[in-house]
């Protein structure tokens, strides 16, 4: 792998920038292959029983249990024969990918910038140019069917930009709060206080998945939430957990000068209260009315609702109160509601999102850290620890 740039080329060319990340923490291969090396430290090799053969391999004893016809075969499981992180093997083929997908350009085009110092690099950079007469678009790429099967066969996700200043020196970063910021959904931590939470639950998921519209099928949850003690939101604080790396991320973007905003479809007393605890500098949520004594929720909701083209709004006007240009502004979530928020920004990514959602954002992201979010920019992991510190 070589740490060179590519070098300036004419104003008919773009840039684009293609990271790579290894999925070491969510392994796509139920058995490694017996013969897997070099394999990363943190990948084990394959245990094998007494008689020779590698575990998972033994056929079932109990008839119930086994198969009536063979399981469709997928890719060769590549990381497992050349290397459980980003090898040279994978690079060359991921080199390859592309050359086949853009004719206009070979391999002597791609450069490659390793973001990680270590032997088994996780993260890697491509750069490459994209003639502006080219029939390939950015967005053919993030949706080819080529891209696709290198990810499956070598458990890689790939996330491409165009290669500017805008995508090296982002400003404005909007995330969602419930299943982005947080590991909870607030609304169905109610549901689970008072006993509904599978009625509740069932509406939620259906809303994030884009089959009901997000402001009726709110409405219908918060109606389920009629007499619920209004001090809930102290019993719900201690349940909410953040997400691995939220935190270490938001530290490091208010290092790098960053604004941040947290726009949730969920309520104002927690999302309120998260910003502050995070030091973001925008919150907004849905306002829950409370009874004329103050000690119950109605089931009501006040004011505007927060749903997906509200999000969107809300970007636009943060942006421009902030003058920073949308393509320097990243917005992070997990449902349907996110995608308009996501198709304004410079860069959208779906953090491991609805099926839906990852197939409809610009980007993608499934690694087990938020703060893996830094690598779409070009900040190596040395430079985060050196953030961090």
């Amino acid at each position: 792998m070589t740490d060179s740039r590519p070098p300036p080329v004419d104003a008919s060319t773009d840039h684009i920038v293609a990271t790579l990340f290894y999925k070491s923490h969510s392994p796509s291969h139920a058995h490694p292959h017996p013969d897997a090396s070099p394999h990363s430290p943190h990948v084990p090799l394959p245990k094998v029983t007494l008689d020779g053969l590698t575990e998972g391999t033994v056929p079932t004893e109990k008839i119930e249990e086994y198969p009536l016809e063979p399981p469709t075969p997928g890719p060769d499981p590549l990381d497992h024969l050349y290397g459980s992180y980003i090898s040279q093997s994978c690079l060359t083929d991921f080199f390859s990918t592309v050359t086949a997908i853009i004719p206009e350009i070979s391999d002597e085009n791609l450069t490659s910038r390793r973001l990680e110092r270590s032997k088994f690099c996780r993260v890697v950079e491509v750069i490459f140019p994209l003639p502006r007469t080219s029939s390939v678009t950015l967005e053919l790429l993030r949706r080819h069917e080529s891209v696709s099967r290198f990810e499956r066969e070598w458990n890689v996700e790939a996330v491409f930009q165009k290669d500017d200043v805008f995508r090296r020196y982002k400003r404005l970063a909007v995330f969602d709060m419930d299943s982005t910021l947080i590991q909870q959904e607030v609304i169905d931590e109610i549901a689970s206080i008072i006993n509904i939470k599978p009625q509740i639950a069932a509406i939620t998921a259906a809303a994030m998945n884009g089959e009901l519209d997000f402001e009726a099928s709110l409405r219908r949850r918060c109606a389920l939430l009629k007499g619920v003690p209004s001090d809930v939101w102290e019993t719900l604080k201690q349940r909410i957990t953040l997400n691995e790396g939220v935190a270490d991320l938001i530290k490091a973007l208010k290092k790098l000068g960053f604004k941040t905003a947290v726009l949730s479809g969920g309520f104002t007393p927690l999302t309120g209260w998260m910003g502050a605890q995070l030091g973001l500098d925008y919150a907004f949520a849905n306002h829950l009315v409370i009874s004329e004594d103050g000690k119950s929720l109605t089931g009501e909701l006040t004011g505007e609702i927060v749903h997906a083209e509200k999000k969107r709004q809300h970007v636009l006007e943060i942006s421009q109160r902030e003058g920073i240009p949308l393509e320097q502004v990243i917005c992070i979530g997990d449902g349907a509601n996110d995608l308009p928020m996501m198709g304004v920004a410079g860069l959208g990514v779906a953090f491991h999102a609805k099926p839906k959602v990852q197939m409809q954002a610009p980007a993608r992201l499934n690694s087990k850290s938020m703060l893996d979010v830094l690598y779409l920019f070009g900040i190596t992991k040395e430079e985060q620890e050196e953030l961090l510190r």
